[in-house]
């Protein structure tokens, strides 16, 4: 009898287990649900360093522009005047995705944000800092609908030129 309470027991242990990282990863994501509510809701409120304490000192936030590849103290320069004036820009989260890795050190989103600029897109990666959730990239994206890219192309097209003639010097 006692054999097959150790059996039982030596098989129950994996989906113990399982059940552990599925409650850890549930809690992860929770905390990095709030990091990034939180992070939105400081622009939104104008508070830049409830913002940029969301971030990493080495972050990158990539803008919808092509050129808009910031560097943390350079997009901390850039977004300072915002901030200072009481109006930055307020994103609302319409839905995200988030993953979590094995060992809860990193994590990586996807958003669909409403906007100034209607839909956009949110992507990113977090790092676990002594139990605190930081961004460490982010890209922000306008969604253009398939059916507007032909359009769309066409209205960028000599910028777009200019701009990969740079690019490629």
């Amino acid at each position: 009898m006692r054999i097959i309470i150790l059996a039982y027991f030596l098989l129950a242990i994996p989906f113990l287990a399982q059940g552990q990282t599925t409650t850890s990863n549930k809690t992860a994501k929770a905390k990095i649900d709030q990091t990034l509510m939180a992070w939105h809701q400081a622009a939104a409120d104008a508070n830049f360093d409830a913002y940029f304490d969301k971030m990493t000192r080495d972050a990158v936030f990539l803008g919808t522009d092509a050129t808009e590849n910031w560097q943390n103290d350079a997009f901390r320069n850039f977004s300072k005047p915002y901030f200072d004036k009481g109006k930055a820009w307020s994103f609302t989260t319409l839905e995200r995705n988030i993953y979590v890795s094995e060992d809860e050190q990193y994590a990586w989103f996807d958003e669909h944000l409403d906007t100034q600029m209607g839909i956009c897109r949110g992507s990113g990666i977090l790092v676990n800092e002594k139990g605190e959730w930081k961004i460490k990239h982010y890209v922000l994206s306008i969604a253009i609908p398939n059916e507007n890219v032909k359009d769309v192309t066409a209205l960028k097209a000599t910028w777009d030129a200019a701009q990969m003639k740079k690019m490629r010097q």
